[in-house]
């Protein structure tokens, strides 16, 4: 504010005849500041009231998500419990399944090994019988060294591990006649290959003596 010069504030003029009560207006304006305080308070309080029922529904919002999800984590679990236990299930029938089939298949390699030992021996032996004491061929040999090397297999009594390790030995047997029957055949035609070279090379000779003697003639 700017204060004018030669200006002096003079007090209120009281009306005359008035008398004026100041404990009476000192009263009313401590009366007006204890209702705005008591407003000012009020107000306080009902803030602090609506915030604290906020706060107690967020923590009641915070509680039934926490049990939400811990009943979510729980279904969750379960479940996997679950298709854990169908998945042992399923590999457990499936383990079972394929040894009753391993079984079966061996069973069923046993007694085709055993036909076909006695079958073909017994085809052997009426072969012999039939020929009577004839002058055995090449054929026959034959058949006869395979009726040695194939001998009937008495595997009935062998248990799995037995029938196993006969069916292995019988592997590699095959195996090894394979191998063998696989080297003559490369024999074979190493030889063939030979023939033909060996047939070309004398028709070429042939021919050159033949041109020779046809020139000398000329001569």
């Amino acid at each position: 504010f700017y204060v004018v010069s030669g200006f002096r504030p003079s007090a209120p003029k009281i009306p005359d005849g008035e008398k004026v009560d100041f404990d009476d207006i000192q009263k009313k304006r401590q009366n007006k500041d204890l209702v705005e305080l008591q407003s000012l308070i009020d107000a306080h309080f009902e803030c602090r009231k609506k915030e604290e029922e906020e706060l107690i529904a967020l923590k009641e919002r915070i509680e039934k998500r926490r049990a939400e999800r811990a009943e979510q984590q729980r279904i969750r679990a379960e479940k996997d419990k679950e298709r854990q236990a169908r998945r042992e299930a399923e590999r457990m029938r499936k383990e079972e399944l394929d040894l009753q089939k391993r079984h079966d298949d061996e069973a069923k390699k046993k007694i085709a090994l055993t036909n076909m030992g006695s079958g073909y021996s017994s085809h052997l032996q009426r072969v012999e019988g039939k020929r009577g004491k004839k002058k055995p061929t090449e054929r026959e040999k034959k058949k006869k060294v395979l009726a040695e090397r194939c001998k009937p297999l008495n595997i009935q009594d062998f248990s799995e591990d037995k029938l196993r390790d006969k069916a292995n030995e019988l592997w590699e047997l095959l195996h090894n006649l394979e191998a063998i029957k696989y080297d003559y055949n490369e024999r074979l035609k190493r030889q063939r290959y030979e023939v033909i070279s060996l047939r070309n090379r004398i028709d070429e000779l042939q021919k050159h003596s033949k041109k020779g003697a046809a020139s000398r003639r000329r001569k």
